[in-house]
């Protein structure tokens, strides 16, 4: 009897074991955001996404994952009458589930469906899923994260679809003018303007993409005494002195760089701008131990920065128009002089750059403080090495002076930027609040 009961209870105690690891709970780290919009940034590098567009996938992603984040701690607030036009989104009734995995899927989903190559984010979601089976967590629990995730995802989406991105296509295509300052192609791949429709998209905070109107670019001239004569000079008689040739190449990022190679234009993967600045996010999340919900508020608030420092900027672009460096220099003071950075395809005011970094850098310091020391190891595994910064505002600033170093900008597209990026990041931290 004593052998018989013994038994038993070594079977009831391997049941019970079996049983606790298979409620196991899904202990989902904040560094999974940050693995997460890696895998978008790598998706858009195969699918060559420009800079404005890559931005946009990386706010609805990361609204999709915020969402779920709201509905599950009562320290997150909805986006709901914060946004424009963000509607009250319906808590799906799922019994079992991990709000953090269902946030992290709910990104997955919504990216998948976005991204012209989404489909290639279904390795990372299964390798996801694998862990979270060898940890012990149960296939109801995963299902129902699932079923979570995508019901939010689904709602995400068509949020997504009523912001006016689709209909760019009904647009005239976009004819460079020929009026003398006017932005035209530029070499090697001369390739036509990005988004030139882009303010038309609706923005996350803002009023109208017009709202930080900057002030007007300097303004054209062929007079070798005016103003704009001396804005190319800077250009032209700059040094290019080693340290600023590291900053212009550590900031490049641009997803449109072709390589001569014999009578072959090769092109050269690169990131965005925009994912420089959530690799920049999830360092200092990491960094300043910020838990999940955290961690995916300062992405998501981050993003929603990056795509309306875009719109703003990009409705200057297209309505100033202005000549860059590159056709400028050659056509007025010397044919033979290059850029050390390839020019980008689109008007040149207001610098790109020094607008969603400014944006990037206040809506960071906002939660991180103003004396925040990081090293952005980013562009590591392109083969750039890692650079530290004493503040997010000072990896701002080395960043719009980037682009002069780069013979991309003249300086007031720069200077101007930097002040249209400020003015949309405080908005934006104004409008989501803490």
């Amino acid at each position: 009897m004593a052998k018989l009961i013994k038994g038993w209870l070594i079977i009831v105690g391997i049941c019970f074991f079996a049983s606790c690891k298979k409620d196991a709970p899904a202990n989902i780290s904040p560094d999974e955001i940050g693995n997460m919009t890696l895998q978008m940034t790598d998706v858009m590098i195969h699918d060559v996404t420009n800079p404005p567009l890559s931005a946009r996938f990386f706010a609805y992603a990361c609204l999709a994952g915020y969402e779920v984040v709201s509905q599950n701690d009562t320290a997150y607030k909805s986006m709901h009458g914060i946004l424009n036009d963000y509607p009250k989104m319906e808590k799906p009734a799922v019994a079992a589930y991990s709000y953090q995995l269902s946030a992290i899927l709910a990104m997955l989903e919504t990216a998948k469906k976005m991204q012209p190559s989404g489909s290639l984010l279904q390795t990372y979601q299964a390798r996801l899923l694998d862990s979270c089976r060898n940890e012990g967590v149960s296939e109801e629990m995963i299902a129902g994260s699932q079923e979570y995730a995508l019901a939010i995802s689904k709602q995400i989406l068509k949020y997504a679809k009523a912001d006016k991105y689709n209909l760019i296509s009904n647009f005239p295509r976009y004819e460079p003018s020929q009026t003398p300052g006017a932005w035209y192609p530029t070499p090697p791949g001369y390739f036509p303007p990005v988004e030139p429709y882009f303010e038309t998209v609706r923005p996350f905070t803002l009023d109208s993409a017009a709202q930080f109107r900057p002030q007007p670019p300097v303004a054209f001239s062929e007079d070798k005494n005016s103003a704009f004569f001396k804005l190319m000079k800077l250009n032209y008689d700059d040094k290019k002195e080693p340290e600023h040739r590291v900053m212009a190449a550590f900031w490049d990022c641009n997803p449109f760089a072709l390589e001569n190679k014999g009578h072959l234009l090769v092109g050269m993967k690169k990131i965005s701008p925009g994912a420089h600045w959530m690799g920049i996010t999830n360092i200092a999340c990491k960094q300043a131990k910020a838990d999940f919900s955290k961690t995916m508020l300062v992405n998501t608030s981050v993003a929603i920065a990056l795509m309306d420092g875009f719109m703003t900027c990009w409705e200057e672009k297209f309505r100033s128009n202005r000549i860059r460096p590159e056709t400028a220099i050659r056509k007025y003071i010397d044919p033979t002089w290059t850029p050390f950075l390839q020019t980008p395809p689109f008007p040149e005011y207001l610098s790109g750059h020094s607008v969603i970094s400014s944006a990037s850098a206040i809506v960071l310091t906002h939660y991180f403080g103003n004396q925040f020391e990081y090293t952005d190891t980013v562009e590591e595994r392109f083969g750039l090495k890692a650079r530290k910064f004493p503040s997010f505002i000072a990896a701002a600033e080395e960043s719009g002076m980037s682009r002069f170093y780069g013979g991309i900008h003249f300086m007031d597209a720069i200077e101007n930027g930097q002040k249209q990026g400020v003015q949309v990041g405080e908005w934006v931290v104004r409008k989501l609040g803490d």
